[in-house]
């Protein structure tokens, strides 16, 4: 504060009517308690409270109309960024000098300039006395919501899908048993004795012998040799292994993985050993044969119906596979018809290595295959295409070919065939409606319309169709219109996406108005317009858009004029943008866009244009750049989760106060009335999901960024979720469950699901080509699982290098698998690859860490206070800049698109371009 030179002004207050922007509360007249009663009545959203002169200087959001009479305080104006309590002449201003932001009071005759800056702020929740409030936790009355549906998985055929009649006892206790399920009341056969039994029978001695003096609990003599004792242990091992079939698949994670083949084990060799160097192999050769040469008097009797009961399926890949040929165990009779619904459900095998009875057999699976078809017995002919011979995609051909089109689709997708395959068939069938959900899943949608176009172009083009309506609803406009412009009859439909697609803006929006006028030339004027507004923008945060319509006006000009137009005014654009340093195309570059508007004007001025200057960015050596945030400073709204978006504009969840989206200097675009902490951002930048605990669960509701509208959709419960989706399907975590959940059906439902990882997932990331999670075991390992989307295979499963990790502090994942974990003894890296080299911090008494592609930050809360930023090089580990947070409140740091976003619940902003070096500071208004 200074004194003024001037003598007194000739006016001591506003009078009338006025523009008021602030008002100004005296203690000394009104007392302590009215004047703060008075500011927390006039106190709005977006309003700032400043320390002036003793009393308090409340700063509106946006000028009122006001009379000074009734105002309930001092009114103050703006002039030339100067809020004045009286209205000055030039010379009285030219004698205070006031500076920009400064307030000018007049009190007892005299003029003062007062400061207004973060020492200055008022924090007026500290007059609030909630100590007699008490937090109470609550819960819905309601019942809670049923867990995410999921896509029906398809049942195996059953025998009476192949029009059979119920199977014998004898069959239905077989299959119960092939099932691990308890045989029922009545079904039980007697069972004998298996091969294995049989064998340490024999080995013990079927009778007794003279002079035998000790027989174990089952009849059976017990060997008193050492020796005798040890083959017998060796041979009970070798039955448990023979009467087992391996560890159970469980449905979800390990159903999905796939296996790699493995070599022969110790039993398989050992058991090659017994057929070809012992007695045993002659035995065993001729139960074997008694076992073949029924099963071809069935055959070659023309006896099917009890044949098929007894056939064992074949290897399709040139014969039996090593666990089969190499088993002692002998089948039963097969319990049923059905089709099963796996690839790898081929049983035993009787025949050791013997292709000519291989051979033989195939034939003979052959010739009942014909006969069954001649027979007019359409879906047994087919059980022995997909069961025996295992020729699944002869066996849906031949089944379509006959008619029996949901019966096909069923075996195409129970026996996991290619998904666009499982797609047409399901078209074809005519559910299109699980078709277009097991193309959304598996991404076949591309596929999928090649098959169909090959024998059913009418079916293909409705599907095609649908597959541009599914783009479009989820945002991606781009790839609606490729998908969709091959149907000439569908041109007003495309027109309609395009212009929906430049309304959501950004660099999408720039690139779409490009093929807008290449597709529709009639469109010219319209697109010249927006364009052109586009263009003339100077902003940093606009350069992006503008190098994107350049580039697409360049490859969309082809000989057209109104193209060219528009491109000499982009390369303008570009020009300027270059010489301000926002964007560094190359001069080969530029004289390449010059060539292409044909404008001897413009290629005649053009400079001769020196090489762009690399980016200063940060300095990676000396002293890091420090900025500190003062704890005066910030806004009236609390910031829980900040989101860039292309353009500068900026998506802020505000808690219960809802979310908003604000230009690049804090003003207010639209306000979302829905509850938002946590903000799920599309890619294509057209749409968000907004979530608010609740409870044990989240509010999930939708937000429309383009036509500013939101939605509530529904309460679920997600321990982890992706903090960004493709506009269609959002992956979420809920204990040990991992699935991609519907974002545009009214209910969430889930497409996908991976169910029992074996741990609680904790961490999800997905990208457009990867989805990582992070699950932690029972035994306190760490195991990070990475799948390629969008047909969800299981690329990789890999454990956490170091051990089990005690306790988990913070954890920070990428999309493609990059891991970061925050533990007592330290951060646990774990790149994409094992190899990589992975930086060292000088400290491990982190808050903190967060993954950026090229750069990370780390968050300390030192034991004096505040909240430390500090971002560092990915490589090297480099510390570039610190950011200071005065206080004690929760720093939020999230990076998303390049860009560094720290933000707290006093409502400060900062925005990050670690590659250009810069910091904005934003107050949202």
């Amino acid at each position: 504060m200074r004194l003024a030179s001037a003598p007194r002004p000739r006016a001591h207050v506003h009078r009338g009517s006025v523009e008021a922007v602030a008002l100004w509360f005296d203690p000394a007249l009104l007392g302590e308690a009215e004047a703060r009663r008075r500011v927390l009545a006039a106190w709005t959203p977006g309003v700032g409270v400043f320390s002036l002169a003793g009393g308090f200087l409340l700063r509106l959001p946006a000028p009122r109309r006001m009379d000074c009479g009734s105002a309930p305080g001092l009114p103050f104006t703006l002039v030339e960024g100067v809020l004045c309590s009286v209205p000055l002449s030039a010379s009285e201003r030219e004698r205070l000098a006031p500076t920009v932001g400064s307030a000018v009071l007049v009190r007892a005759g005299k003029a003062q300039v007062h400061p207004l800056g973060p020492p200055q702020w008022v924090d007026v929740s500290a007059w609030l006395d909630v100590s007699g409030w008490k937090v109470v936790a609550v819960e819905g009355l309601g019942a809670p919501p049923p867990p995410v549906a999921e896509l029906t998985p398809v049942e195996a055929p059953t025998r009476a899908s192949f029009g059979l009649g119920a199977a014998a006892p004898e069959a239905e206790a077989m299959r119960a048993r092939m099932e691990g399920r308890p045989v029922p009341e009545g079904l039980e056969v007697p069972r004998e004795p298996g091969l294995w039994e049989r064998l340490r029978a024999w080995w013990r001695g079927e009778t007794r012998r003279p002079g035998q003096a000790t027989v174990d609990a089952g009849g059976a003599p017990a060997p008193s040799s050492w020796f005798g004792r040890l083959v017998s242990s060796f041979l009970e091992a070798l039955a448990g292994l023979s009467r087992g079939s391996g560890p159970a698949t469980s449905g979800g994670a390990a159903s999905g993985a796939q296996r790699p083949p493995s070599g022969p084990g110790l039993f398989s060799q050992l058991t090659e050993w017994l057929l070809s160097s012992t007695p045993l192999g002659e035995l065993l050769g001729r139960r074997k044969a008694e076992y073949v040469r029924k099963l071809f008097e069935l055959l070659d009797g023309g006896n099917l119906d009890e044949a098929l009961r007894y056939a064992v399926p074949l290897a399709k890949e040139g014969g039996l596979s090593e666990q089969a040929r190499v088993s002692l165990g002998l089948p039963g009779p097969r319990e049923s018809l059905s089709i099963t619904s796996s690839q790898g459900s081929a049983g035993g095998s009787l025949f050791g290595s013997s292709t000519s009875v291989y051979e033989a057999l195939r034939e003979r699976y052959r010739a009942a295959f014909k006969k069954l078809e001649r027979e007019g017995r359409i879906e047994e002919a087919a059980f022995v295409l997909a069961e025996l011979l295992q020729e699944s995609e002869e066996a849906v051909s031949f089944l379509e070919r006959h008619g029996r089109l949901e019966l096909a689709a069923e075996v195409a997708e129970g026996r996991q065939l290619a998904p666009g395959l499982v797609v047409r068939q399901w078209v074809l069938a005519g559910d299109v409606a699980r078709a277009v959900d097991l193309a959304r899943r598996t991404g076949a949608f591309a596929d999928a319309v090649l098959r169909l176009e090959r024998t059913h172009p009418a079916e293909a083009r409705a599907l095609r169709l649908r597959w541009g309506e599914v783009l479009a609803e989820a945002g991606d406009y781009a790839r609606a219109v490729e998908v969709v412009w091959p149907l000439e009859d569908a041109r007003p439909l495309i027109r309609t996406w395009l212009e929906r697609g430049v309304e959501s803006g950004g660099v999408g929006g720039a690139r779409l108005l490009a093929r807008m006028l290449a597709a529709f030339p009639d469109s010219f004027e319209w697109v010249r317009a927006r364009a052109l507004v586009l263009l003339e923008g100077e902003d940093a945060e606009g350069a992006p858009v503008r190098q994107a319509l350049t580039e697409a006006l360049a490859r969309a000009v082809e000989g057209s004029e109104p193209g060219r137009v528009l491109l000499r005014a982009a390369v303008r654009a570009t020009l300027r943008d270059r010489a301000a340093g926002l964007v560094s195309p190359n001069p080969r570059g530029i004289e390449e866009l010059v060539a292409l508007t044909k404008d001897a004007v413009l290629r005649t001025d053009l400079p001769v244009l020196p090489p762009q200057p690399e980016r200063a960015g940060f300095a990676s050596g000396g002293t890091p750049r420090v900025e500190v945030f003062g704890a005066g400073e910030g806004g009236p709204w609390p910031l829980y989760d900040v989101v860039p978006l292309s353009g500068g504009r900026l998506l802020v969840a505000l808690g219960e106060a809802g979310a908003r989206l604000i230009t690049r200097d804090g003003r207010c675009v639209a306000h979302f009335d829905v509850p938002a902490f946590s903000l799920v951002l599309s890619r294509h930048e057209d749409r968000a999901l907004a979530l608010a605990p609740r409870g044990t669960l989240k509010r999930v509701s939708r937000l429309d960024l383009v036509r500013r509208r939101a939605e509530p959709w529904c309460d679920l419960r997600a321990d982890a979720f992706a903090p960004e989706y493709d506009g269609s399907l959002w992956f979420l975590a809920v204990e040990d469950t991992v699935m991609a959940v519907d974002a545009l059906a009214p209910e969430p439902r889930a497409l996908w699901r991976v169910s029992q990882v074996g741990g609680h997932v904790f961490a999800v990331a997905a990208g457009p080509s990867e989805l990582s999670f992070v699950m932690l075991k029972g035994d306190l390992e760490l195991e990070r699982w990475t799948y390629a989307l969008p047909d969800s295979r299981l690329r990789s499963r890999q454990p956490l290098p170091g051990g089990p990790v005690e306790q988990v502090r913070h954890v920070s994942l990428r999309m493609d698998g990059e891991l970061a974990v925050l533990a007592p003894e330290g951060v646990r890296w774990f790149g994409p690859a094992r190899q990589e080299l992975l930086p060292q911090l000088p400290e491990t008494a982190l808050a903190g860490l967060v993954l950026g592609g090229a750069w990370f930050a780390v968050l300390r809360r030192p034991p004096e206070g505040g909240a430390w930023i500090r971002l560092h090089e990915r490589k090297s580990g480099t510390l570039l800049a610190q950011f200071m947070f005065e206080g004690e409140h929760p720093v939020g740091v999230r990076f998303l698109n390049g860009e560094l976003l720290l933000f707290d619940a006093v409502g400060r902003l900062a925005r990050v371009d670690p590659g250009r070096g810069e910091v904005r500071r934003v107050v949202p208004r």
